[in-house]
């Protein structure tokens, strides 16, 4: 297809979902024909990037391949700051929760959400004092104080009203996933998933953490429905956040879709050189490599 990253961009700014989704059914095609999430470990391998890339979105040093040692062996990362440790421990303990939450097809309710919000500040939430009460965010409870938006003055919706808009935010995402649950259609079962990724980011419902637990909850939606979860890596977070506040400034969600499917192909694009690399690679260099 030539330039497959300038074909992505051109895609992206065109905002034309007809070919997006020809573009994602032809990567997920030959991403399923080649076997890659069917070999040993993928699943394993794939999970260990999705905490490391989330919580280097939020500051984290540790690599991909010292959470490895870190969750399979217990050798912790070296030279990190143990708020970083400790927020890759939370987050694969939180995923742990989370797939098995997808398995059971559990309802989405304000109890699960507290649960995972709860897992993803395990160790590094804390206990806030507020005029209207006190509340601890590493038992998931739900902020009791007003939240700014950014530099420009705007503020996240008001604490009084974040239960309510998550109790309308679990109604909608259970009705829709279990419609969706019942199709074949791929591409509107990710557009779902990046929308209720946005809107949960977008009520803010904790102090801290609501990066995370939108990513993992995003994720979730994912592995219930059978989709190869999409990943936000690092180097993108400039541009994530950018969709994030622009699809709010704007009210028009499909900013942020776009953007994440362009992501989430050109991901897929990348595993998929990177898989036929390695099936080239002789016994000699795999030897000696």
């Amino acid at each position: 297809m030539g330039d497959s990253g300038a074909i992505l961009t051109l895609i992206f700014k065109s905002g034309n979902s007809i070919l997006m989704k020809i573009e994602l059914m032809d990567k997920l095609s030959e991403h399923d024909r080649l076997g890659i999430a069917q070999q040993f470990d993928y699943s394993k391998f794939s999970l260990y990037s999705l905490i490391t890339q989330s919580t280097a979105i939020e500051g984290s040093t540790v690599t991909e391949v010292e959470n490895q040692l870190f969750f399979d062996e217990g050798i912790p990362p070296k030279k990190r700051n143990l708020s970083e440790v400790l927020m890759n421990l939370d987050l694969h303990r939180a995923y742990q929760l989370s797939i098995r939450f997808a398995k059971q097809h559990r309802d989405y309710s304000l109890a699960m959400l507290r649960e995972l919000g709860a897992a993803v500040l395990k160790n590094t939430g804390g206990c806030y004092n507020t005029a209207v009460g006190t509340f601890d965010s590493s038992k998931g409870d739900l902020r009791k104080v007003n939240v700014s938006a950014g530099a420009s003055g705007k503020s996240y919706i008001n604490y009084s009203k974040v239960e309510g808009r998550l109790k309308k935010w679990c109604s909608e995402v259970n009705e829709k996933r279990k419609e969706l649950l019942k199709s074949e259609e791929v591409y509107g079962k990710y557009l779902f998933t990046f929308d209720s990724h946005l809107d949960l980011l977008t009520i803010h419902p904790w102090v801290d953490g609501n990066g995370r637990t939108a990513r993992l909850v995003m994720n979730q939606l994912q592995f219930e429905l059978g989709l190869v979860p999409a990943k936000i890596l690092k180097e993108d977070k400039a541009d994530y956040i950018d969709a994030l506040i622009k699809a709010r400034e704007h009210h028009d969600p499909s900013i942020f879709s776009s953007f994440m499917m362009a992501l989430h192909i050109r991901n897929l694009q990348a595993e998929i050189r990177e898989f036929k690399k390695s099936q080239e690679v002789t016994d000699d260099e795999m030897f000696f490599s």
